[in-house]
């Protein structure tokens, strides 16, 4: 039975990524903060994941994998994120957060030598280019990327991709309407803007904000994905807003020839219909398009126009 369709005027995504931030793992078995249960919350997530049934290209995990950069945390990351990695034949990103520590992150989940180096990297997902850059900045927790990385930038995006470029980072180069991530936010930004400009970056990915949200940045849509740790409560006023166990969430990032689409996807669940599934979608590939639109999108009954 097929388990892809296409009734409309875009063809089937070229390729798929999944989009998660802010695990912030812990060491031992602690809460974080002694309230949340960052752990849990994560394998509820990885649950969601194997529930979607998904052949993603990448994984990609964009910042604060651990809350205090303990190796036992990175381990324990490793340990539940990897099995599904097998699972979907998918390469995992890991991209370095301003909670998580280098070296650590270099030893016990990179399996490299401990050092201070920026963690960048470059991916091939059959002719879609995914670069992460390391927007950290050792002791601090406000963002930057050094002139070094940005000069790499420019020159690899001298070479455009086939489908094209996706940036990975943890500070999102996008404004917070709570004021608290002004002061944590990516500094410099005009000189990430000159390293793209004239390339093929068509996306940015990011998290930092532990709430998803999207903009532009020097003309290219960026997409802030949620935490699976915790979210921030944005029914507050501005200068209230504080974490909440719940909302919490991820993206899927589908890549087509001429746009991209990130949809947030819950991972708490809910009772749902049944109205819409394999045997509904048979019969839909079976019709026509002019029989699926007589069939699912005509409205019954008679329809005229209203009265002057």
């Amino acid at each position: 039975m097929s388990t892809s369709y296409t009734f409309g005027r875009h063809p089937a995504p070229l390729r798929t990524l999944l989009h998660l931030s802010d695990t912030h793992l812990l060491g031992g078995d602690g809460r974080l903060g002694g309230v949340y249960d960052v752990e849990a919350n994560l394998r509820r997530m990885i649950e969601r994941i194997e529930g979607m049934q998904l052949a993603p290209d990448a994984l990609v995990f964009t910042g604060d994998l651990t809350d205090l950069g303990e190796p036992e945390a990175y381990r324990l990351l490793r340990e539940v994120v990897e099995p599904l990695a097998e699972r979907l034949s998918a390469p995992i990103v890991w991209v370095a957060g301003n909670h998580d520590e280098r070296p650590q992150m270099r030893r016990d989940l990179l399996g490299g030598e401990p050092t201070q180096e920026p963690i960048t990297g470059e991916w091939d997902l059959g002719g879609l280019r995914l670069i992460a850059l390391d927007s950290t900045v050792p002791g601090w927790h406000h963002g930057d990327i050094d002139d070094a990385q940005l000069a790499w930038l420019r020159e690899r995006l001298r070479d455009p991709a086939p489908l094209g470029t996706i940036l990975a980072l943890h500070h999102p180069p996008l404004p917070s309407h709570v004021p608290l991530f002004g002061i944590l936010e990516l500094q410099r930004q005009e000189l990430l803007a000159d390293a793209i400009d004239g390339g093929d970056v068509r996306a940015i990915l990011a998290g930092h904000l532990h709430y998803s949200t999207h903009g532009t940045f020097a003309g290219v849509p960026v997409s802030v994905a949620s935490a699976t740790c915790y979210t921030m409560d944005l029914g507050r006023p501005a200068a209230s807003v504080n974490g909440m166990d719940a909302g919490q969430s991820f993206h899927l990032v589908h890549v087509y020839d001429d746009t991209i689409t990130h949809t947030v996807v819950p991972v708490a669940e809910a009772p749902s219909g049944d109205f819409f599934g394999p045997g509904w979608y048979e019969r839909m590939s079976g019709l026509t398009p002019d029989e699926r639109l007589e069939v699912f999108s005509r409205k019954p009954g008679p329809h005229r126009a209203p009265d002057a």
